[in-house]
């Protein structure tokens, strides 16, 4: 019932992608999905190109299904690999001061927060990267961030599947011309990078400017968001925080627990470590940046920024909490328990198939009537 035109397209069975969310997605996750019918989408940006090809392979290990790699491709930034330290001489002294002041207030060990500053910064490194997508027949690729422009030929050549998440109907109109095979739009509900406008008004704009096919995203963790996703004309949809709280999911147990203990509201949209609108549960870390008179600075500088004082991205920081970043998002409150990945994608697909079958068995009865 709910397999589409996409799902034949990839050799997929249940239009359920597991969003790529950094080295949270990592091998575990993907396979349990793609291995339960979905698409898992492995999250690769802050990976050199040899940590890449390691969590690919790692995922051919333990699927022989159809998967996705993720990548930011920020837009008017240099794509062929820059320093980290190289960004740190641009990062002003005063956001340097405020930010290694904030460390030592949370009780950072400075000795153990800074980042391997040869890595190239966030973002910067794309180039390398799809190249590893390339050689090692990577069936999907997904950009996070950014237009596909410069490189989309050169993977549909190769037989990869572009695709691109937008935020508004310009960004969808723009990647589309610029080669992207596949849309996935995403309302601000969404957890992670995001944008202004409400999932339920950008998809019908998105679907009416782009011949290419639509996956919803934001805001959907059970099967009725699946469900309306199809019904409104989506392809498929693309799920980011209910597969967090799973437990293939790569974050910490409280990470997790912070999650099914979220209300709809507790989610916001914070700056504070990639320069860009992220939403995730608000801690520590995202408060002082609120209380601090200076902004944070825009990608790559602010999570350069970030790894100089209290990690990369600080995605687990050994479990520390108040300053490890914990994306969510407003659908956080929906959920209430960690299951395993397989369990959710099946729930999703139940859930969806009796929302449409109960939807045609109102339709019928009101026309008998």
């Amino acid at each position: 019932m709910l397999k589409t035109l996409l799902c034949s397209r990839l050799g997929i069975e249940l239009p359920i992608f597991s969003a790529g969310m950094g080295p949270i997605a990592g091998p575990e996750l993907v396979a349990a999905v793609s291995n339960a019918g979905g698409l898992g989408v492995l999250g690769c940006t802050s990976m050199s190109p040899e940590e890449i090809r390691a969590v690919v392979r790692r995922t051919y290990d333990l699927t022989d299904k159809p998967f996705g790699v993720d990548l930011i491709l920020p837009a008017r930034i240099d794509q062929s690999g820059t320093k980290m330290s190289d960004v740190a001489e641009l990062i002003p002294e005063e956001h340097k001061k405020a930010a290694q002041s904030i460390a030592e207030e949370l009780g950072v060990n400075q000795n153990s927060a800074v980042s391997n500053m040869d890595r190239n910064a966030l973002g910067t490194d794309a180039e390398a990267q799809i190249e590893v997508v390339m050689e090692e027949n990577v069936p999907v690729f997904v950009g996070a961030l950014g237009s596909p422009g410069f490189i989309a030929k050169r993977l549909q050549d190769a037989g990869v599947v572009v695709m691109s998440v937008v935020g508004n109907t310009k960004q969808a109109v723009s990647v589309v011309k610029d080669g992207a095979e596949v849309v996935i739009a995403q309302g601000t509900e969404g957890g992670g990078h995001t944008g202004h406008v409400g999932t339920i008004a950008l998809l019908p704009q998105v679907l009416d400017a782009v011949d290419v096919p639509v996956v919803a995203a934001g805001g959907i963790g059970d099967g009725r968001g699946l469900a309306a996703a199809l019904v409104m004309g989506c392809q498929a949809v693309w799920v980011g925080t209910r597969f967090l709280a799973t437990e293939e999911a790569g974050i910490q147990g409280w990470q997790k627990a912070g999650i099914v203990a979220a209300a709809d509201q507790s989610p916001v949209i914070s700056r504070s470590y990639t320069g860009k609108r992220f939403r995730m549960l608000p801690n520590k870390w995202t408060k002082a940046w609120e209380d601090n008179e200076l902004d944070p600075l825009p990608m790559p500088l602010q999570p350069v920024l970030t790894g100089m004082t209290i990690g990369p991205l600080a995605t687990d920081r050994g479990g520390k909490e108040g300053i490890s970043m914990n994306g969510a998002g407003n659908i956080a409150g929906l959920i209430d328990s960690i299951l395993p990945a397989s369990e959710v994608v099946e729930q999703l697909a139940s859930e969806a198939e009796a929302c449409i079958a109960r939807l045609s068995s109102n339709v019928a009865q009101q026309g008998e009537e």
